[in-house]
């Protein structure tokens, strides 16, 4: 039963596309909201979306894309990625220099990958049109596999020569989550000694505009306040795309390689609200399953928790449904952990939510801080009585919780343990 720790992280998202800045945006809550472009015409009520910058992946053809110059993506592998494939390749080298992995330690058996993201519904609607309208014969042989879900995993287990164990995850806004509890226990059950896992989203009009029909996202226009969890204010997310990258070792092979290690993943919970397909259970009985499981299965007690990354998306009911979820296991023994949510700086990633607000938590975990509620103004009276922090808490947690839910009303946590090396 090994330990499992977080050796390495890679990060393309609205707030940086890479560890410094991520750490340099979440300690100064700097946000990535911005007016979005492409959600400029007059029959689209939603105005603000959080983009990656540096990239340049609106063309069907991959060709055409541009990207920052300290990575170089082969062509051949270009073709069978959709935009999200091309963050999460550049979030994966990353990871890979900042575990400091060899060639040989990336690709053998005991090695594997889980992924999770949406797919590309872009290029797949492109794709299927042309089928229509060309014939499937005028089709590209790697459509399919660079659009549909799964892409992710497809093509970062063929580029990087991954022959451990691999799958993807679709549990919506819990994906990346569910990857990250399953990948801890590969390694935990002594069926792997590293895994990398990745959540990844294209963060386009595809992606982020369909959830203006089921009335989820913010009609605020102004990027500074538009996100804001927790708010009274609040009125919907944000949308964001990107990828980020963790990179999961046993303690075997974190003490064979030296390496310091950002945190312990202590344990991981899971559980359904049975309730809705699409909105929270209203006292938040899913998510508190999961926290209670999630403790149990780090064996931490809830006082000793010292802040909780939630999931929060800035939604009127989410929110609230995630409070009472928290106060439900934490009230009981009078603890007050800090609370905050980043997708106020970040948007609302998707799939990729849980790896990206999970390598946040491990930045702070190294880094020692806590990040605040962005964009908080006037605090819901429904939520008043939890220890939600404006500020950044420059301290160093020991316990750190992470909360994802999901559409079905999966909920995941995840449990974070400082290392005594680091804090």
């Amino acid at each position: 039963m090994a330990k499992v720790y977080v050796t390495g992280l890679g990060f393309i998202t609205s707030i940086g596309n890479d560890l410094s800045t991520v750490a340099e945006s979440l300690k100064a809550l700097r946000h990535g909201v911005i007016a979005y472009p492409p959600f400029a015409a007059a029959n689209i009520p939603v105005t603000v979306a959080a983009p990656v910058r540096g990239f340049d992946t609106e063309s069907l053809d991959p060709e055409d894309w541009t990207y920052p110059e300290r990575y170089r993506v082969k062509r051949e592998y270009l073709r069978s990625m959709g935009p999200h494939g091309l963050y999460s390749y550049c979030a994966m080298l990353q990871a890979i220099e900042d575990a400091g992995l060899s060639p040989a330690e990336i690709s053998n058996d005991d090695t594997g990958l889980f992924g999770a993201s949406a797919g590309s519904p872009n290029l797949l609607t492109y794709y299927v049109r042309r089928m229509h309208e060309k014939g499937v014969m005028r089709c590209s042989p790697l459509g399919i596999v660079a659009s549909i879900a799964g892409t992710v995993q497809f093509n970062l287990v063929a580029h990087f020569g991954i022959k451990g164990a691999s799958t993807g995850f679709a549990s919506a806004c819990a994906s990346s989550s569910h990857a990250l509890g399953y990948a801890f226990d590969e390694i935990f059950l002594g069926r792997q000694q590293r895994m990398f896992v990745v959540g990844a989203e294209d963060g386009n009009v595809e992606t982020i505009l369909p959830f203006a029909g089921m009335r989820a996202l913010s009609l605020n226009p102004d990027p500074d306040t538009a996100s804001r969890p927790f708010d009274r204010g609040r009125d919907g997310f944000v949308g964001t795309g990107g990828a980020t990258v963790l990179v999961l070792e046993s303690e075997e092979e974190v003490a064979r390689r030296g390496v310091v290690p950002y945190c312990e993943l202590a344990g991981w919970g899971q559980a359904s609200d049975g309730h809705n397909v699409a909105i929270s259970h209203p006292d938040g009985l899913g998510l508190a399953n999961a926290l209670r499981r999630a403790l149990g299965s780090a064996g931490v007690e809830p006082e000793a928790v010292d802040y909780i990354n939630a999931h929060a998306t800035s939604t009127p009911i989410g929110d609230i449904s995630e409070g009472k979820a928290i106060r439900s296991v934490f009230g009981a023994s009078g603890a007050r952990p800090a609370i905050s949510s980043t997708k106020a700086l970040t948007g609302h990633g998707l799939s990729l939510a849980g790896a990206m607000e999970t390598g946040f938590c491990a930045v702070a975990l190294r880094q020692g801080f806590m990040p605040g509620s962005a964009h908080l103004t006037d605090l819901d009276p429904a939520v008043a009585d939890l220890n939600i922090i404006r500020e950044t808490v420059t301290e160093r947690p020991q316990i750190v919780l992470n909360n994802s839910s999901g559409f079905g009303g999966a909920n995941v946590a995840l449990v974070m343990r400082a290392v005594p090396s680091v804090g």
